[in-house]
Parts: C-alpha cells; sequence; structure tokens
C-alpha cells in the first residue's frame, strides 16, 4: 500500500513572484506543494472604475508566475470570490494539512486571514503566516521598554543596527510543486468585469520580468539617487513602488544589493525601505490609523468644507503651477513623484485646510502602488497628525518648492502646456505677470489658466491657528 505525502497549500496574494518568497520556503518541508491565488471579491467589488490599472497588472503577473510554477512542476489554482470562503473550501479539496501565506498588516487583511485561519481550523488544517514584504515586523524592533517605536529617526537607527548586526539573505528552499487539477485557468479581465487599461503605453510592464527590467535600470542610477530624487522633472527615482507594492521585486535583494553598494545614494535609498517598514509597523500595530489620526488630539481640528477647493485640487486647477502639474500627473498616469506627494499632500491641508482623509482616500482610488500603510503614513506625516517628530508647523510653500525642485520649470511645462511659453522666472507664480506679459506667453490668467484658489500666506496664518486652537484645548 502507498501513501500520499503530505501536502500543504501555499496562498499567494501581494507576493507575485516564484523566488525568495517566505511561504514558498516555510512549505518546503511538505512533501507536495499546491499554489492558489484568488481574485478576491471583497476588493474587486469595491474598485472605483471598471479599468484599474493594478488589477491588470495583478492578471498579467500571474500569467507569468504560472508559467514559472509550471517549468517547476507546479502552477497556479486561481478562483473567484470571497477569499474567506475559497481558501478553506480549496485547502478541504485538496486535502491538505497546511495553509501558508505570507503575513498581511492592513486591518482589513487581518480581519480575513483571522476568518481563513478560524474556517481551517475546524477542518484540522493548519494557517502558517510567515514574513516577507518587509524586512522586519512583529517584536523584530523595539524600544528598550520594549513598545513599538512611534518615531521614525529611532526607529531609522535600530533598523539599521539589526541589519548590520544580523545581514540580509534570502530564501532558498524549492518545495516539490505539483500541478493544479486539471480546469483551472486565470481568467481574463473581461471575465472579471474589468477592462483593459493603458498600463503597458504607461511603459509599466508587469510581472517579475517587467520588476527586473525596472530594477536593472535604477542599480546604475542608484549613486545618483540622494542628488537627483528630489526633482521630478528628471529620472532620479527607482520607479520600483508599484513592482514593491505587488511583490514581483523581492525587498531582501533590494536591500541585499544597497548594503553591497558604497555611497550616499544608496544609504540614502535604503533609507527609504526603512521608511517602509515603519510604516508598515506603524499600521500593523496601531490599526486606528487607517480612520483616526495617530496623533488623536487632532481627531478634534475642524476642517474646512469646501467641495469646490476639493475639486479644484483634484483637477489640477488651484492656480499654483506646481501642485497642479502633480495632481495632472497622478490623474493622466496613476503614478505621483514622490516629492510632489508631500507638497499636494500639504497644500490640501495646511493651504486649502481640508482633511487629508479626503486625500488620502483620492490616491488610494488613483495610484497604481497604492499601499495602505504608506498612503496613510505619508498623508499623516504632510497633516502632521502623524508619528512625526516635526511640529505641525512645517507647511510647505508651493511656490518656493517649485522654484527649487523644478527650477527651469521642465515638469511643470510637461503637464501645464498652457503655460508652455511662461519665462522661467513666472512659471512658478504666473499671477505676477503683468497683462503684457501674459499676452507675450500666450495665456490670460483666470482663462487659459486659473488664478490661485489661496494666498498661501494667508492660508498659512489660517493653518496655525487651526492647530493652535487643538493644542489649547489639550
Amino acid at each position: 500500500m502507498t501513501f500520499d505525502p503530505p501536502a500543504a497549500l501555499v496562498w499567494f496574494r501581494r507576493d507575485l513572484r516564484d523566488y525568495d518568497h517566505a511561504a514558498l520556503d516555510a512549505a518546503a518541508d511538505a512533501g507536495r506543494v499546491y499554489c492558489a491565488f484568488v481574485f478576491d471579491r471583497e476588493i474587486l467589488d469595491v474598485l472605483p472604475a471598471r479599468r484599474d490599472r493594478r488589477l491588470h497588472y495583478i492578471r498579467e503577473s500571474l500569467v507569468e508566475l504560472d508559467r514559472a510554477l509550471a517549468a517547476r512542476g507546479g502552477g497556479l489554482i486561481v478562483r473567484e470570490g470571497m477569499a474567506r470562503a475559497e481558501i478553506p473550501r480549496l485547502a478541504r479539496e485538496l486535502g491538505v494539512s497546511a495553509v501558508f501565506a505570507n503575513r498581511d498588516y492592513e486591518p482589513a487583511a487581518k480581519d480575513r486571514d483571522a476568518a481563513v485561519a478560524a474556517a481551517l481550523s475546524e477542518c484540522g488544517i493548519d494557517f502558517r503566516t510567515v514574513k516577507d514584504q518587509v524586512l522586519h515586523d512583529g517584536d523584530d524592533i523595539l524600544t528598550g521598554a520594549g513598545r513599538p517605536y512611534t518615531v521614525f529617526t529611532p526607529y531609522g537607527r535600530a533598523w539599521r543596527a539589526r541589519l548590520a548586526a544580523e545581514g540580509v539573505a534570502p530564501y532558498s528552499r524549492e518545495p516539490r510543486l505539483v500541478r493544479p487539477p486539471s480546469g483551472s485557468r486565470i481568467p481574463t479581465l473581461d471575465e472579471l468585469g474589468f477592462a483593459p487599461t493603458d498600463l503597458l503605453d504607461l511603459g509599466i510592464r508587469p510581472g517579475m520580468a517587467g520588476a527586473r527590467s525596472a530594477w536593472d535600470d535604477f542599480r546604475p542610477r542608484m549613486g545618483d539617487y540622494a542628488a537627483r530624487r528630489d526633482f521630478p522633472g528628471v529620472k532620479g527615482v527607482s520607479y520600483l513602488s508599484v513592482h514593491l507594492r505587488f511583490g514581483t521585486l523581492s525587498v531582501r535583494e533590494l536591500v541585499g544589493e544597497a548594503l553591497a553598494t558604497a555611497g550616499v545614494g544608496a544609504e540614502t535609498w535604503l533609507g527609504e525601505l526603512a521608511w517602509r517598514d515603519f510604516f508598515f509597523s506603524i499600521l500593523d500595530r496601531f490599526p486606528q490609523v487607517e480612520k483616526r489620526c495617530f496623533r488623536p488630539e487632532f481627531d478634534r481640528l475642524v476642517w474646512d468644507d469646501w467641495p469646490e477647493g476639493l475639486a479644484a485640487w483634484r483637477e489640477g486647477r488651484t492656480g499654483y503651477p506646481l501642485v497642479d502639474a502633480g495632481m495632472r500627473q497622478l490623474a493622466r498616469s496613476g503614478y505621483m513623484h514622490n516629492r510632489l506627494r508631500m507638497v499636494v499632500a500639504s497644500f490640501l491641508c495646511k493651504d486649502l485646510g481640508i482633511d487629508w482623509r479626503h486625500g488620502e482616500r483620492h490616491f488610494a482610488a488613483c495610484l497604481n502602488d497604492f499601499d495602505l500603510a504608506a498612503n496613510n503614513g505619508g498623508w499623516q506625516w504632510a497633516a502632521s497628525t502623524g508619528c512625526d517628530a516635526q511640529p505641525y508647523f512645517r507647511i510647505f510653500n508651493p511656490v518656493s518648492q517649485s522654484e527649487r525642485f523644478d527650477p527651469d520649470g521642465r515638469f511643470i511645462r510637461r503637464y501645464l502646456p498652457e503655460l508652455a511659453r511662461v519665462p522661467d522666472r513666472h512659471i512658478h507664480a504666473p499671477w505676477r505677470m503683468s497683462p503684457a506679459e501674459q499676452a507675450a506667453a500666450g495665456f490670460v490668467l483666470g482663462r487659459d489658466y486659473p488664478a490661485p484658489l489661496v494666498d498661501h500666506a494667508a492660508a498659512r496664518r489660517r493653518t496655525l491657528e487651526r492647530y493652535r486652537s487643538v493644542r489649547s484645548d489639550a
């Protein structure tokens, strides 16, 4: 009599690669390993549009992942439905003894995973989650008092100290993959109820091959990262965020490469990866930040109810060129340069006086690389309501930011063609031009491009009073 060796199921989520994969490594002790992905209707049914680049990215990445797993003797079982029901059902059908998944830190995902674990437990099936999308999580990095860090600078020091002491190594064990049951296939976007997008036209190549291409493009530029990263008109940043978001690239590989590359550029970029871990830690340990201010006293802030101002900000019609160019970049491509994310967020909260949650939701709907931890952390940083040592009176001046980081107006002119002929000396504040200068540049303020929605100096005074009133009530 022969017996099949025990089997396990690896559930792919935001980790769409077949190498340096913690859950695959953890499942290697099982005799046979199935691989699965669920198009989760809890997520799909709340997407704001039927053309979603993120879903397009996922679908094409799954096609490549399935081929890669098939070359190793396996393949993907793809289901559509509620993941909290589909995974336990599939585990029972396959007769596995355990389900492995890489850990997720978002509140909704943790709730889903708890439901899956409970359903599996009723069937005597283990559910095991492991660390993969971050370098450190849980209790890996704590203060001397045994608490999670809530300010980045000491967290960053501890993160680097642990990295220096332990190094970083890939997960390398390969489980014995088995082919999925016959009939499993990856549905088309149309079958999922969605339409193709302009993903490829934007130069975004999904999957591990696309991530590898983007990584190979950035590596020779890493040395210049510190000097060029803040200038949206030049190619200075990595453009890897969407690949990290969906796990088509390993964060351990990136950290290892940065450690092996000497220089200020690599060190600065490594710091950005530490920020990424930090924001995941905050969301994991303080899930209330999803809807409330990290600093609870700022939940008492009285924001302005200004639908027209919010609409103008969303549509790139504020009258401040750098802000408008950033918002139009987002609308056109689903991407926004990191410096501009800070500028436009500060402008919404501290110039227009609008609740940061409106901006966070807009970014969540538009960004190809949307990640709740980073998005929430960035918005609360800009609004001074988050875990940040900087005081509330840090308010970005949209004109001086423009003059400093887009000095020749290259980025502005790319997204605001109506200002194409405005001289460099006026491109950052075209409202200062005389009627004759406007005519010479081929535009009329208020007709071809809006006058500023607010006066920055006056808005700054209102913002300081808004925050002071809350602090005085504390």
